[in-house]
């Protein structure tokens, strides 16, 4: 049976850990019958919530089939909200994977992806941002990634938005008090109390949509090409900065191909770092394929690094940077092991492909690749602006667009004030979608649809 993640009158039962060889597993369980499940699989059974007990696990015939050790949680004192189990089994690609068929041929069923998280957030233990943090915290790939999900599942971007709409809500308040009582004693509200407060709202509302592009950074990486002619030094650079062997570095022109990624974590923002074919007149159409692929990671990079092991490799990418002068560029000299350039040199590489850094590297000695990080990381803030990672920020596309949404509808609401070309109670109507939007961004929707989108991508067992 499928089932369905609407369904909480039904006990799911998932492993939690990626499955494969290790030294444990957990079994999770979660749903009205999931202490009677467990119980009529183990031999013992914790006396109290959130106690452990060693029990055997029998399958549907009585064998065993694992020695695990028994956690147990009463609602609404679980992550779900329900009665839930956690059982700690062996690890291995069989103990798990029996413990959890024993289980179901006691009455539960197998997870959806995302669903125990799903039923948190219906039993009212996390919003869907908080929801979404958690996705975000399994999938991270580096440590500012890691700190924002992890301050957004603290519930920072969920008080934010909360504020704004309280705002929102106070300012209905005052446009409902000049609709409803405009011969009161103290007189109807002051437009210009009015005007500050939107204004106000409206400036809060553009702050947090500006945190949308370090939020995306954070998630994806800031794009960083390598590009050159064939056999400058790219694949060993690549390398260096990586830490490991990941590309082919040969002396045959065209060894790269396909272009070949990885993250690079700091500080602030990772790198997405990218390893391209060379940049040449390709007559074999895979290779032809391999420089138009590299063409295409060029137009959508943050910083291309521009590497060249001599005047004419460095000078020559010049004409294949032509039509593309909105690219930050750094001009990378390799090999300088080998034959170090001059400060003349540099000066013409700069001038010539208006890069706004020139760094000397040797991807044997290591020298220069420290310089090299510091001056993409310059180089990226540039382009971006101030990332305040410890902020709350918009991390995925629902969120642009419901800030996006709401700032709108408060702009219209403005305009439409200002002019008084609607009368103040039709006005106010853009207010209440405002409210609503950031409504729905948080959590409080009704439309199913909204939470498909948001669990499909989690994994089964969370």
């Amino acid at each position: 049976m499928t089932g369905s993640p609407l369904d909480l009158s039904e006990t799911i039962v998932a492993q939690a850990t990626a499955p494969g060889r290790g030294a444990l597993s957990i079994v999770r369980l979660s749903g009205p019958n999931a202490h009677a499940v467990v119980r009529a699989a183990v031999d013992r059974w914790p006396s109290a919530a959130r106690t452990v007990t060693l029990s055997h696990v029998r399958d549907a015939s009585g064998r065993d089939v694992d020695q695990s050790v028994i956690i147990r949680y009463d609602a609404p004192a679980s992550f779900t909200g329900e009665d839930s189990v956690e059982l700690i089994t062996h690890g291995g690609l069989v103990v798990a994977t029996t413990v959890v068929a024993a289980l179901i041929a006691r009455g539960a069923r197998l997870a959806l992806p995302g669903e125990f998280t799903r039923r948190a957030v219906l039993n009212g233990k996390l919003d869907i941002l908080q929801a979404e943090a958690t996705g975000d915290l399994v999938n991270a790939k580096s440590r500012a990634a890691q700190g924002v999900a992890l301050r957004q599942l603290d519930g920072g971007l969920s008080r934010r938005v909360l504020a704004l709409r309280g705002e929102l809500i106070g300012l209905e308040a005052l446009i409902a008090y000049d609709i409803d009582f405009p011969d009161e004693d103290d007189g109807p509200i002051a437009p210009a109390r009015i005007v500050a407060a939107t204004e106000r709202i409206v400036s809060a509302l553009e702050q947090l949509l500006a945190t949308s592009r370090t939020g995306e950074l954070v998630r994806e990486g800031a794009l960083v090409v390598l590009a050159g002619a064939p056999n400058v030094g790219k694949s060993s650079l690549f390398n260096a900065l990586v830490g490991e062997a990941r590309a082919i570095v040969t002396d045959i022109p065209g060894t790269t191909r396909d272009a070949i990624e990885a993250v690079i974590d700091t500080s602030t923002i990772p790198l997405r770092l990218v390893d391209t074919a060379g940049f040449r007149d390709a007559l074999d159409p895979i290779e032809r394929l391999g420089v138009e692929m590299s063409e295409s990671y060029v137009e959508r990079a943050a910083v291309v690094l521009v590497c060249g092991d001599s005047d004419e490799s460095m000078l020559g990418m010049r004409k294949a940077l032509d039509g593309r002068s909105h690219v930050a560029i750094i001009a990378v000299r390799t090999k300088s092991d080998v034959a170090p350039p001059t400060a003349a040199q540099l000066a013409g590489y700069r001038d010539t492909l208006a890069a706004s850094a020139t760094v000397v590297v040797s991807a044997e000695t290591g020298e220069g690749l420290s310089a090299l990080l510091s001056a993409i990381a310059h180089v990226v803030s540039e382009g971006t602006g101030r990332q305040d990672v410890d902020a709350p920020l918009l991390t995925q596309e629902r969120h642009r667009y419901a800030v996006t949404r709401a700032l709108d509808e408060v702009r219209a609401f403005r305009d439409r004030w200002a002019s008084r070309e609607l009368p103040a109670p039709v006005a106010a109507v853009h207010l209440r979608e405002a409210v609503a939007t950031l409504e729905d961004l948080i959590g409080a929707v009704d439309v199913e649809d909204v939470l498909d989108e948001v669990f499909r991508r989690f994994c089964v067992g969370k």
